[in-house]
């Protein structure tokens, strides 16, 4: 049995146990066993936590020492890179993930994210002239400053734990604000270790601060609800992000959220290689657990026997490719939990009954061993009113649907409450390009560019979101304006 080292609170600069001494065990997704505890805070271990933060941001010159804050954020981001090792034990046992997703998006990708983001606080005018004018008869000279929110409650999910946190902490804290990081139930080791690192990293005290618990909810409400938290950031699901903006609606707190998507992938007739297009739409990295994943396959009817066909092929090779622990190409793990296998297989036998084709995949797979595993599954003959089409699996689920030219592509794609992600290929730029405009969503690829970079900023229209994470943009989230005249 594997045991990760076990997750401290980390509460004005001391990495501590919970007021209540209570632990709570931490699943690991491969085995359905125990691969570590972490430290479960209580009410008075949140509040000692808001009230650190509120101190360091209102009592110190943490907010304005903007070469310092750099600094430290780069320091962090040291540790983290000399810790890989500790950081991919997490992301496998904790989270789920398969060594190949270890060098993308679940520690790899995360710092190099994480360095790339840090030198956009550069292109940040914190103080911007805006030269004379006369108003209401007074001559003045005026300036807007970018100044710190304050505070941040920053609630982050289970999928992809250690990329979600430092896209958090590392923009508040760069726009000078104090943080609380409040990790998933399911992943809160990732959570812990970002405290430990902040400790070794010299952070002032209650600059970070990080509670983990095993309540689904305690945490996360008490930060929205308390008037002395600024700003929440959230990533999860759309319900819970509703549910946030009405929590924090009495104090007028500040709000962004990223949240799901039900993202099209809409393959024209003329795609270059149109099979291998096709094949390349296989729901399977991180078990499909990830908002900006293309889950829906918009194909032309015209071709659509061609598309049914290479995807047969390509599910077809997939199925002895996945679910190895050792195997360095391996993307595809285990979903996080058991409440996540039966949400997933739940779909599953939804899409059967709502009457689409189950063309691959659709099983448990209990001979993998005792964790949480599901094939990669692939409906096609899919109606977009279907519940299949229209709501978030988080599974490694594919529904295939087709379309009768350029323009009923584009209106299935925006005819979801989702508007998170997205791509087009063609072989016509100028045809692509056209498609992309009218997505209504807040990324997309076209001909297989990359939209989800540290530079770029990264969020959604509609259900999928309000305000953007990563780039300038995302720093500038955590910031307040600021004008001021003087009178001459």
């Amino acid at each position: 049995m594997v045991m990760l080292p076990e997750g401290k609170l980390l509460i004005d600069g001391e990495l501590r146990a919970a007021a209540s001494g209570a632990t709570f065990e931490d699943i690991g997704p491969w085995t359905g066993e125990v691969v570590g505890v972490a430290a479960d805070a209580g009410p008075a271990d949140v509040d000692a936590a808001i009230a650190a933060a509120r101190t360091a941001f209102d009592t110190t010159d943490w907010s304005t020492d903007h070469a310092r804050r750099r600094a430290l954020v780069v320091t962090l981001y040291d540790l983290l890179k000399a810790n890989r090792d500790w950081l991919v034990d997490i992301a496998r046992h904790e989270a789920g993930a398969g060594l190949g997703a270890v060098r993308t998006a679940h520690v790899d990708g995360s710092l190099e994210a994480m360095r790339g983001l840090i030198p956009m606080v550069d292109e940040i005018q914190w103080e911007e002239k805006r030269g004379r004018a006369s108003a209401y008869g007074r001559e003045s000279e005026r300036v807007v400053l970018r100044e710190a929110t304050g505070v941040v409650g920053a609630i982050t999910p289970w999928n992809v734990p250690l990329y979600v946190n430092l896209a958090k902490i590392t923009s508040a804290l760069l726009a000078g604000c104090t943080v609380i990081l409040k990790p998933a139930p399911e992943t809160p080791l990732m959570g812990a270790v970002l405290g430990d690192l902040a400790v070794k990293a010299g952070f002032p005290a209650g600059v970070i601060n990080v509670v983990t618990s095993s309540d689904r909810a305690m945490a996360g409400e008490a930060l929205v609800k308390d008037p002395r938290v600024d700003l929440i950031t959230f990533t999860g699901s759309t319900a819970i992000g509703k549910r946030i903006m009405e929590q924090g609606a009495p104090t007028l707190k500040r709000v962004f959220l990223e949240l799901g998507g039900k993202s099209a992938n809409i393959v024209l007739d003329d795609a270059p290689d149109f099979a291998m297009s096709v094949m390349r739409s296989i729901v399977c990295f991180h078990a499909g657990q990830g908002c900006a994943i293309t889950t829906r396959l918009l194909v032309p009817r015209s071709r659509y026997a061609e598309a049914v066909g290479a995807l047969e092929m390509a599910y077809g090779g997939y199925s002895k490719a996945w679910g190895k622990f050792d195997d360095p190409a391996n993307v595809m793990g285990p979903v996080i939990s058991r409440r996540q296998l039966d949400r997933v297989m739940g779909y599953i036998e939804l899409g059967k009954a709502e009457g689409a084709r189950l063309l691959a995949g659709g099983n448990m797979r209990t001979d993998l061993g005792g964790g949480f595993f599901v094939e990669p599954t692939c409906f096609v003959d899919v109606d977009n009113s279907m519940r299949i089409a229209r709501e978030e699996i988080f599974g490694p689920v594919l529904v295939v649907i087709p379309f009768e030219d350029d323009a009923d592509a584009i209106r299935i794609a925006n005819d979801s409450e989702y508007g998170l992600c997205g791509a087009v290929t063609s072989a016509s730029f100028d045809r692509a390009i056209k498609v992309a405009r009218q997505v209504r969503t807040g990324a997309i690829s076209v001909n297989g560019g990359a939209p989800i970079a540290a530079d770029l900023p990264f969020g959604g229209y509609k259900s999928s979101g309000i305000g953007r994470e990563w780039g300038r943009e995302g720093i500038e989230e955590y910031m307040e304006l600021k004008a001021i005249a003087y009178g001459v």
